[in-house]
């Protein structure tokens, strides 16, 4: 089987521009520490006289995706007839990589879903409860390019996630310093997201007072004298990018609107604006009681992740990150979930975990399929589990690959990132550590064509080797 360093290429040649009209950077800022990352346009690329286009050059990134639970390796050798299949729209885009080893991650005394998911990205083993043991790929790609810091008002990192099993942070945090400490916060809610990403309001005083103008004005409305220089007669801006920067503010827009949903029925008739509810699911302590699980319905779930996921992607898109993690379920989610489960059209399948597996609490939860799988058997469930969080990773992917994603190069932020998925284990079952921790599935975007993607490869390799080829194509000396 060809080796990971056969799918490397050399970096193509990136051309500097000089002068241009308007920053790739530019942002509006705000009072109260709001900043509004500009989508890219036409003036972000000037030409040279004889009209050729100089392009930007395209920001180094890497982001990790990580999903909870994994993908037994007899099913992702079916490949995208399989609980792949929704990753096959976006198949020349990625690489898929299969029967990746990370046995040497394994602690004695603890199972796959601590181990695995810490050695997810850093191809080490736990440091403790609250440290992983080592860096994860994404910030020795960072250090290595941007070891002073990013420019501007960007974030260092960002960190999220939809997630509820809360023991040990290896579970939902996959993002890590050189030393194992966690390169930034988590964000679980879209309200702190939102507030993370453009910023949140710091007016000092009353607490209350500020809240209630958090309530009353969009952030939007911090920047307006901005962008009504940027949409007027003295703009640089021409038509074309005059409709897409309205387009981009009436997205934030949105988004804000639904981190933020109001519920008017809350405003009894006081004309004031209420408080916008919390996430219908539940958070913190109360994801997790007692490591019994709880209940959902599928449609809660997704509904947020996607919230979720937008947000992360128009962090990303605006420039406002280059570096961090993000998290569709905790390693060794227990969830009892419910509804109907449709893709492209047709019903996948009804999940009602706990009617199904006969049993309550942590028994009763989507987890125990995992435990339950049979090389031999249908495995309905975990195969409609698997399918479905497919389905969520690529709607992630999906938002870094569409018209707002589109760079100076006329690739797609998905196409020039090093965006890297993985899971913590090959085989939910817990009686053999080998199988457990073999076969992981893996997944990787072109990172600015130093990966060809299009295809799935049998990598047959430990993590470790795999994960310092991609930091030696990335530009990192330093190595995990």
């Amino acid at each position: 089987q060809p080796s990971l360093k056969s799918r490397v290429t050399q970096p193509a040649l990136q051309v500097t521009m000089s002068h241009p009209k308007i920053n790739r950077r530019t942002v509006l800022r705000g009072l109260g520490g709001f900043t509004v990352g500009l989508p890219l346009l036409e003036e972000m690329v000037t030409t040279r006289a004889h009209g050729a286009a100089i392009k930007e050059p395209i920001p180094v990134r890497a982001f990790n995706v990580f999903f909870g639970l994994g993908i037994p390796a007899p099913l992702q050798s079916e490949g995208f007839s399989g609980v792949l299949e929704p990753l096959e729209p976006l198949s020349d885009k990625l690489l898929i990589m299969r029967n990746v080893d990370q046995v040497r991650c394994d602690q004695s005394g603890l199972n796959a879903h601590f181990d695995g998911a810490s050695g997810a990205f850093t191809a080490t083993a736990p440091n403790g409860s609250a440290k992983s043991g080592g860096a994860s790929i994404d910030q020795l790609v960072r250090h290595a390019h941007q070891p002073q810091g990013l420019p501007g008002k960007q974030l260092t990192t960002l960190v999220a996630g939809t997630f509820f099993r809360r023991s040990r942070i290896s579970r939902y945090i996959h993002s890590y310093n050189p030393d194992g400490t966690i390169a930034a916060s988590m964000q679980e809610k879209p309200r702190d997201l939102f507030d993370r990403v453009f910023g949140r309001v710091t007016l000092g005083g009353d607490p209350k007072n500020e809240k209630q103008r958090r309530l009353k004005n969009s952030v939007l409305d911090a920047v307006v004298e901005q962008y009504r220089h940027y949409t007027g007669a003295n703009s640089p801006l021409g038509q074309t990018s005059k409709t897409r920067l309205k387009d981009h503010l009436d997205r934030i827009r949105e988004l804000e609107q639904r981190a933020f949903a109001q519920n008017n029925q809350e405003a009894n008739g006081s004309g004031v604006p209420p408080l916008p509810p919390r996430s219908r699911l539940k958070h913190e302590g109360q994801a997790d009681p007692g490591g019994q699980g709880i209940d959902m319905k599928l449609n809660e779930l997704t509904e947020e992740w996607r919230l979720m996921a937008e947000l992360y992607a128009m962090a990303i898109q605006t420039d406002r990150v280059r570096f961090g993690s993000l998290t569709f379920l905790a390693a060794g989610e227990r969830i009892r979930m419910t509804g109907d489960y449709h893709y492209s059209g047709r019903k996948i399948f009804s999940f009602d975990d706990a009617r199904q597996l006969n049993a309550s609490g942590d028994k009763g939860c989507s987890h125990e399929w995992w435990h339950r799988f049979s090389e031999k058997g249908e495995n309905k469930a975990l195969r409609a589990h698997a399918h479905m969080k497919m389905n969520e990773v690529a709607y992630f992917l999906k938002a870094l690959d569409d018209k707002d994603s589109l760079e100076a190069n006329g690739k797609t932020i998905l196409e020039n990132s090093l965006i890297t998925i993985s899971t913590e284990s090959g085989d939910g079952r817990h009686n053999n550590v080998k199988r457990e921790l073999s076969g992981v599935f893996h997944a990787i975007s072109g990172a600015g064509g130093r990966f060809k993607t299009g295809d799935i490869m049998d990598i047959g390799a430990e993590g470790i080797d795999v994960y310092n080829t991609m930091l030696t194509a990335m530009g990192s000396k330093e190595r995990l």
